[in-house]
């Protein structure tokens, strides 16, 4: 997947989360949740977009990291959503797969980041 398609996921993603959390009960329950997930799935999509600005490998690593962080943190959330039963439906099982695939990606990428860091550092050394 190239980086502009990821972008466009991450940003998607991000939009999909709000419209979810506009279904949210009206509660502290659903206001405390709203913002932390939209705050997480807003931060998924931002700072990938900063890894196209990273100024070295290890600056992308760390950056990548943090989307992954961030990834993982959303699909938490989601989870306490769906079995908390606050929403119920395709909607929020949709949510759940894209933020697993999200955190699968971005491990992946973490970790080959990090093996090309390495070759790198031994080719340097």
């Amino acid at each position: 997947m190239d980086r502009h398609t990821l972008q466009k996921r991450t940003k998607k993603f991000h939009i999909d989360v709000i419209q979810l959390c506009e279904k949210l009960p009206k509660n502290a329950a659903g206001y405390e949740i709203a913002k932390q997930i939209i705050r997480s799935a807003g931060s998924v999509g931002a700072n990938y977009r900063a890894t196209a600005r990273a100024k070295s490998s290890k600056d992308f690593i760390y950056k990548v990291e943090i989307v992954l962080e961030e990834a993982d943190e959303t699909h938490y959330w989601l989870e306490i959503i769906e079995e908390a039963e606050l929403i119920k439906g395709e909607q929020i099982r949709q949510l759940i797969k894209e933020a697993n695939e999200l955190t699968a990606i971005f491990a992946a990428t973490d970790k080959t980041a990090k093996a090309n860091n390495k070759q790198q550092s031994r080719i340097n050394d």
